[in-house]
């Protein structure tokens, strides 16, 4: 196999990373990059090129611009003032096979406008490998064919360019072709005869490489078939077709016709043609008939997509000899892309406090025509307080005019309109919506100058008085209004103690009840301030008018209605009818008809003795006073107002019919409301303290007194020394059982200092006694009651059958009974004291309570008076109901059925005689007499 190609060159090493070449050429900058960069690649540093600080990059808003707008190859890294890959970049995509493929980027600036034009020039890389058209190429060569003949083969195509593109040919050795290179001509070189009858097919493998690095390859199979006789192959008319039409040709349109020659005849004469190595792109875009040589266009042609075509045609005859010829079409370019514009920067909303002069916008138009079609003019619609300002190049800056208000005009609607130069002129329009952002610069204003509101007094607290209302011109927070008091003071207190403002919707508020007798009117300042920055306010006055309504009874100075003292009034005898003898006197806090007075009785003791003054409350006498009046007349006035839902109040009047003092009778007996005086509240207390301490005192010397003569106990109450019970000097084993002793004494210890000498303990027990709930409740002062009903009592309840020990909690042996007489309940059992015994009991008491609080003055009542209700030994507990035995299980209950039934019997049994009860009653009590007792009296007889 020969090797003939190009001359041997030297290869060349592509650096991996990018090749920044920056040159400065009227200011602008040129980068280089190879192409198929990965995304975020760096191309160069723009920010240090131009001498830019970082920050002023971002506050510049810098930002890259392409013309076409179609991709943005590149983009600009704000923080870093990179410039950085942000798609992917191929250039036989962008340039095809131009030598140089340069794309165009523009770098804004603004604050103030600023335009660096910026040369992005694309290299090319070994990206793509060496193509055939066709996989095998079918070759037919006569036998007859001499050494040294040519036969053309279509070179391969590489889209890369320059040492990336097809760099030489490599054809498999055989015996009868070379492979011969000459100006990118590639031919089959018959090196020795053809012999049909010896090989009738031929195939070779021919590879095309390129010189990039790493180095491509592409093959193709030849297909020789030996054949007889075709001498001569077509030759084109021309080496190179030129063919020029507008864009936007309609499919069918004939660009060109190539023409070819075949000297032969017959088969061997006739040519067909065929569109050469072509890219995918074009394709679809030309077609060529075979037998004509036409070319047509097949789909659309646009000048600003692409402005060339480059293809080959192949002319070949009917036993295979071809040859190839170029045809280079140009696209006129025609006015058929209005102007674009970019709105490239847009302050929106703007504030309506900027001045004239100030920059809203930037807008950048566009036309993707040539030469006059893209030159292009900007108008703005009138009776709008902005321009258009040219800038650089095709660039506008969107600028007002005048000063602006939001609250005259809140949005503007911008019409912008750009007219190209072509013929005939194209334009497009845009609208620009600009909204004008509110400042600040209204107060709040009320709707009125100043507000009343009108509320009777004993209003409920949150009750409603009145509403504000204040309007703001300004918008959204600038407009809110809140509303608030102003501090101030009304009688010393603070506004906010009578009034509160909802600060959303104005409406006021009570907190608390007014008073028409404290205040009748007050003014409070009212504030509207808005949520501006800084906020706007203004102030309105609010006067608040009470109204009285009737919430007053009438007060009686005199008499003093509190009741310390007795109101009383002296009335001589000789008084005569009309004569005054009083007054009532009295008034009221309300004003108008809720304070005019009436005075009338309404209770008296002798109703047609006295009368009182309608309006005066002067009380006079009806009538001459005689001596048949009674002397203590008590009337009870009552005072009303006039007012709606009218008020009163009462008094009490005490009047005297007498001469002088001397005649008149212990006022302690005039009854009065206690619950109005103090003095008596305090009388209580020092009489209940004093009683008190005198009855526990007298319990303690008792108890010492029982603790030292060893007598038998006395129960007494813990508030009144009386006694209500007595305990049986000692129990008796009734039932012969021999488990108890024969007696069992039982002494009450109390304080030491007690002496026996100190109480006489009665000797007689019965159960004629009364029992405290009745005999306690009695009060002093029916004391003669009491003494005679005791004569009148004549029944005695027997003892109580529970005194004695039940079979269960009694001790000794089980099986244990009693004898009759506990079952009968007339064992040996002493007999409780009389009625007549606790009575006088009680009379030494009250009496020595008496003595002990008659220093406390008139006015107070007695002991019998004042606790004759309350002072009852009702719920002191009958101990002969309950009592405990020490050393046993036993507890004596009292039974009121056991008690009911054997009542008859034990009434026989039980009661004394009359005669012996006028002697017990006449007598004073003896102490009953214990075993102990006994012993003791016995030791001193014998001595």
């Amino acid at each position: 196999m020969g090797d003939n190609g190009f001359p041997a060159l030297c290869p060349l090493l592509c650096v991996a990373s990018f090749i920044l070449t920056l040159h400065l050429v009227n200011g602008d900058l040129s980068y280089s990059t190879p192409e198929e960069m990965k995304l975020v690649s760096i191309i160069g540093n723009i920010a240090k090129d131009l001498g830019l600080d970082l920050k002023t990059l971002s506050f510049r808003k810098t930002r890259i611009d392409f013309e076409d707008n179609r991709k943005r190859f590149c983009d600009i890294n704000l923080r870093s003032g990179d410039l950085i890959i942000s798609e992917r970049i191929d250039r036989e995509s962008l340039c095809g096979k131009k030598p140089s493929c340069v794309v165009a980027v523009d770098m804004v600036l603004e604050n103030p406008l600023e335009l660096h034009r910026l040369s992005l020039h694309i290299q090319d890389v070994n990206d793509n490998s060496p193509k055939f058209r066709e996989t095998l190429i079918e070759i037919e060569i006569s036998e007859s064919a001499e050494i040294g003949n040519r036969f053309s083969i279509e070179e391969a195509h590489d889209a890369d360019i320059g040492q990336n593109d097809v760099q030489k040919y490599n054809l498999q050795k055989n015996d009868n072709f070379i492979l011969s290179v000459d100006s990118n001509m590639v031919e089959l070189l018959l090196e020795n005869k053809l012999d049909r009858e010896k090989q009738t097919d031929i195939h070779l493998l021919l590879t095309a490489l390129d010189g990039g690095s790493p180095q491509r390859s592409g093959t193709v199979v030849i297909h020789v078939t030996v054949l007889d006789a075709n001498d001569n192959a077509p030759v084109f008319s021309q080496a190179v077709y030129k063919a020029s039409l507008p864009e936007n040709s309609p499919p069918g349109t004939v660009v060109i016709m190539v023409n070819a020659t075949d000297e032969d005849e017959g088969l061997n004469g006739d040519v067909m043609y065929h569109l050469g190595q072509i890219s995918n792109d074009d394709v679809n875009i030309f077609c060529i008939d075979h037998k004509s040589g036409e070319i047509k266009v097949t789909g659309v042609l646009d000048f600003e997509e692409r402005s060339s075509f480059e293809m080959k045609v192949q002319a070949k005859d009917g036993l295979g000899l071809t040859s190839y010829s170029k045809v280079i079409i140009h696209v006129s370019d025609l006015n058929d892309n209005p102007p674009v514009m970019y709105l490239k920067s847009l302050t929106n909303p703007i504030a309506e406090n900027v001045s004239p002069g100030t920059e809203v916008g930037i807008v950048n138009v566009q036309d993707r025509d040539s030469e006059a079609n893209r030159q292009v003019r900007c108008s703005i619609q009138q009776n709008v307080p902005f321009k258009l300002v040219p800038s650089i190049k095709n660039y506008y800056s969107l600028v007002t005019t005048g000063q602006l208000d939001r609250e005259l005009e809140s949005d503007y609607n911008i019409t912008i309109t750009a007219t190209d130069e072509g013929s005939p002129p194209l334009s497009s329009s845009k609208t620009v919506q600009l909204s004008v952002a509110d400042i600040n610069d209204n107060p709040p204003v009320f709707e009125e100058q100043s507000y009343s509101a009108y509320v009777t007094e004993n209003n409920k607290a949150g009750s409603t008085l009145c509403s504000v209302s204040a309007r703001d011109l300004d918008w959204r927070q600038n407009g809110t209004v809140i509303y608030s008091l102003l501090p101030g003071e009304v009688n010393g207190v603070s506004v906010s103690s009578y009034l509160s403002v909802n600060g959303d919707t104005g409406v006021i508020h009570a907190v608390r009840s007014f008073d028409y007798e404290q205040f009748r009117s007050f003014k409070v300042h009212v504030m509207a301030r808005d949520n501006g920055s800084p906020p706007l306010s203004s102030n309105v006055t609010v006067s608040v008018f009470v109204s009285d309504v009737n919430d007053n009874s009438p007060q009686i100075l005199y008499p003093n209605p509190e009741g310390n003292s007795f109101m009383t009034e002296l009335v001589p005898k000789a008084a005569h009818a009309g004569s005054v003898v009083s007054k009532v006197i009295a008034v009221d806090a309300d004003s108008g008809q809720n304070a005019w007075l009436s005075y009338r009785i309404v209770k008296s003791t002798d109703p047609g003795l006295f009368t009182i003054g309608l309006h005066s409350g002067e009380i006079r006498t009806q009538r001459d006073i005689s001596e048949y009046d009674i002397m203590k007349q008590n009337l009870i006035v009552s005072v009303k107002d006039n007012g709606q839902s009218s008020l009163s109040a009462t008094c009490s009047m005490y009047l005297l019919i007498s001469d002088n003092l001397a005649e008149v009778p212990e006022l302690k007996d005039i009854s009065y409301d206690e619950k109005n005086s103090k003095l008596t509240y305090y009388l209580i207390i020092a009489l209940v303290s004093v009683s008190t301490f005198f009855l526990t005192f007298i319990i303690i010397i008792v108890g010492v007194r029982f603790c030292r003569s060893r007598k038998p106990r006395l129960m007494f109450d813990g508030a009144v020394a009386i006694p209500s019970a007595y305990l049986p000097p000692n129990y008796a084993d009734v039932d012969g059982t021999g488990t108890l002793r024969s007696t069992y004494n039982y002494d009450a210890y109390l304080t030491t200092g007690s002496r026996t000498s100190d109480f006489k303990f009665v000797s007689s027990y019965n159960d004629n006694t009364l029992p405290a709930d009745q005999t306690l409740r009695k009060s002093p002062s029916n004391f003669a009651d009491a003494f005679a009903d005791s004569d009148d009592s004549s029944e005695q309840k027997p003892p109580n059958n529970d005194w004695r020990f039940t079979q269960g909690p009694r001790p000794g042996p089980s099986g244990a009974t009693g004898g009759p007489e506990v079952a009968m309940g007339t064992g040996p059992w002493p007999q409780p004291p009389t009625e007549a015994e606790q009575l006088q009991a009680l009379m030494a008491a009250a009496n020595a309570v008496g003595e002990a609080t008659a220093t406390l003055g008139p006015g107070t009542m007695g002991l019998s008076t004042r606790y004759s209700p309350q002072f009852t030994l009702q719920h002191v507990p009958d101990y002969r109901q309950n009592v405990y035995i020490p050393g046993s299980t036993a507890t004596l209950t009292s039974n009121p059925q056991q008690q009911q039934a054997t009542a008859q019997q034990a009434a026989q049994q039980a009661l004394p005689p009359p005669q012996q009860q006028q002697q017990v009653q006449s007598e004073p009590p003896k102490a009953a007499q214990t075993p102990a007792s006994k012993k003791k009296s016995t030791k001193k007889e014998k001595k």
